[in-house]
């Protein structure tokens, strides 16, 4: 199982923190979507903190108010890299690293904006030294052509329907994969955790997915050679080892 969350910011900062800390008393691993950032703030702060403490991180485009050139962008709002061809890509990419290199964050692997990413951006990412691209419907390791095929299951794609029916078919489809005993992706944005239904219901989906004996994992795990992956179901102090992630500053 996977967990993802994207669209941390100051604001959604102490929303965030909470979310992780309930996942780590269920010793469930986070794999947070990073937008690079110049700045070293306190969102970069939190980042450092929970990929040291275990964490997975993910970059996640690198400036979404800025629209590519290439015409057939307009899929949809904030889909970055949806349609980029690789020599626009290489340049989005060129400043992110640069942007996560001076903040002092490392990526595990790419998730794009919207889990959309064109042939070009994954060209691009093999180019500069990414071994994983996350996208909607599978996780593909760029290094050997392996693709762990799952749908993410998020609040987003359900997005025409009541909050309740979205709760219930997140944590529906959940039980359902998990019981198949296929790979379980659950992903989240900051800004809906600002609601208890659609926060409580993540948390249920994480629950019933642990039932069936679903175990928690992150991204950059499954790139890793065999010889140094280790299941998270071998390891019960994973999350214990881990100690607690202070809340950053904001001043």
């Amino acid at each position: 199982m996977l967990v993802s969350l994207s669209g941390v910011t100051a604001r959604t900062l102490h929303r965030c923190a909470d979310l992780a800390a309930e996942l780590d008393r269920r010793r469930v691993p986070l794999s947070i979507l990073h937008v690079a950032r110049t700045e070293d703030g306190p969102v970069t702060t939190w980042v450092r903190a929970r990929a040291e403490a275990g964490d997975s991180v993910l970059l996640h485009g690198y400036d979404h108010r800025v629209p590519p050139t290439h015409r057939a962008v307009q899929l949809g709002r904030k889909a970055e890299f949806a349609a980029l061809p690789a020599h626009e890509a290489r340049l989005r990419l060129i400043a992110a690293k640069a942007a996560l290199d001076a903040t002092g964050v490392k990526a595990d692997g790419f998730a794009p904006p919207r889990w959309l990413a064109s042939q070009g951006t994954r060209q691009a990412l093999r180019e500069h030294g990414f071994t994983l691209c996350a996208d909607l419907v599978a996780v593909r390791n760029l290094v050997t052509g392996d693709v762990h095929r799952a749908r993410v299951q998020e609040f987003a794609s359900q997005s025409h329907r009541t909050e309740t029916v979205r709760c219930f078919a997140l944590v529906l489809a959940t039980a359902r994969a998990a019981r198949r005993g296929g790979l379980v992706r659950l992903g989240i944005d900051a800004a809906d955790l600002a609601r208890p239904g659609l926060r409580q219901a993540l948390l249920d989906a994480v629950d019933v997915a642990l039932e069936n004996r679903a175990f928690g994992d992150t991204y950059g795990s499954l790139h890793r050679d065999h010889r140094d992956h280790r299941d998270h179901r071998d390891r019960p102090d994973h999350r214990e080892r881990r100690g607690s992630v202070p809340f950053p500053s904001t001043s």
